[in-house]
């Protein structure tokens, strides 16, 4: 009899929280078996996990009282307490994840609880969406399209000395309006800060540079996440042939890879997709620089990522293969990029269908 064990706080394990949807700042054991879903934990939460139908042992009951009486280390009090806890439970074997606490696994396999590292085992319980993490992803999105809309608004006008900085925090602004978060390193990069990769971006934005802004805020009711990205030229001028002609293959590479998107289809093969017209076009990707380079240039980076309860999950779209299931949530985000002179991203947020996708961003694509 295999079972499932999580141990940690669902306020920094979104594996936790899809299965403990509370805020909870202490880590605890959490074990499903059997249809038995059962948590370790004090009176402080219990109400809470209780009542989402889930079964709750009080540390209490475990002999707490006992162990804090004898003088023994508080960290080796929440072990015991953890392994009685797995004991009461009846836990024999179980499958972790990988971020599983090496000490907590040590103290139970100690004990002859035999625990396997299985990543595919809790991914998969993530990848399709619930209805209320959907409805917040949609709202996140909403409120990153409003956000968008403020950032080009500021970088078409461009008044003198605008900054990245000032940009970055008129999004904030229109994101906490809408109930939603938005971290302080997202990227509003200019000119040659754009070829940077993860550069938040930072300075005065001088006219005619290409401005990449790359956005990902969290909506707070389902701590979920969207992602989106859009490049503008500074101060609402042509954008120059170097520029204009990124734009042009990006946008090809995002329109291929939209119509490839669906259930069962291989990321790694939508990938491929996407690479095509760079290649086409004399520029360098992951799939044609020699083996053991770095590639910092050109279309350099992956497809895309699953996007929920973080940022960056499963599945991937780049070179390792991963099937997209119905109900996934994934970015498309192809870019072209000079050392020294910036780049051009288009990233949209969609959900994967039986049959195509929808697309949840709800923003233009011009410079």
């Amino acid at each position: 009899m295999n079972s499932l064990l999580l141990y940690g706080a669902p306020d920094v394990s979104p594996d936790l929280f899809h299965s403990i949807p509370e805020g909870i700042i202490d880590p605890f054991l959490y074990a499903e078996q059997d249809g038995r879903r059962v948590a370790s934990l004090s009176v402080l939460d219990a109400d809470k996990v209780k009542a989402l139908g889930i079964e709750v042992i009080d540390p209490y009951e475990l002999g707490a009282d006992e162990l804090l009486d004898s003088g023994i280390p508080r960290h080796e009090v929440d072990l015991e307490l953890t392994l009685r806890a797995a004991q009461r439970i009846g836990i024999a074997e179980a499958s972790v994840p990988a971020e599983f606490p090496v000490g907590v696994a040590d103290r139970l396999r100690a004990a002859g609880i035999v625990l396997t590292v299985d990543p595919e085992a809790f991914v998969s319980r993530r990848r399709v969406k619930t209805q209320a993490q959907l409805d917040g992803m949609r709202r996140a999105q909403k409120a990153a399209d409003a956000a968008m809309a403020v950032a080009a608004g500021l970088i078409h006008e461009l008044r003198a000395g605008l900054t990245s900085e000032e940009v970055r925090a008129a999004m904030q602004a229109v994101c906490e309006e809408r109930g939603c978060e938005l971290p302080d390193d997202v990227i509003v990069s200019h000119g040659a800060q754009a070829a940077l990769g993860h550069e938040p971006g930072h300075g005065e934005i001088v006219a005619g540079e290409s401005v990449v802004v790359d956005i990902w805020p969290r909506d707070r009711a389902s701590r979920c996440w969207s992602d989106m990205t859009r490049t503008f030229v500074a101060g609402g001028v042509e954008p120059d042939d170097e520029l204009a002609e990124y734009w042009r293959l990006t946008r090809e590479s995002l329109e291929r890879v939209t119509a490839a998107v669906r259930a069962g289809a291989d990321g790694r093969e939508i990938y491929a997709l996407a690479c095509e017209p760079y290649e086409a076009a004399g520029y360098p990707t992951q799939r044609t620089k020699p083996p053991g380079t770095v590639l910092d240039e050109g279309f350099f980076h992956g497809l895309g990522h699953g996007v929920g309860l973080e940022v960056h999950e499963r599945p991937g779209l780049g070179r390792s293969p991963d099937t997209l299931v119905a109900g996934d949530v994934i970015t498309l985000e192809p870019g072209c990029y000079r050392k020294g002179f910036g780049g051009c991203r288009l990233e949209d947020l969609v959900v994967v269908l039986e049959d195509g996708c929808e697309v949840l961003t709800d923003f233009p694509y011009e410079l």
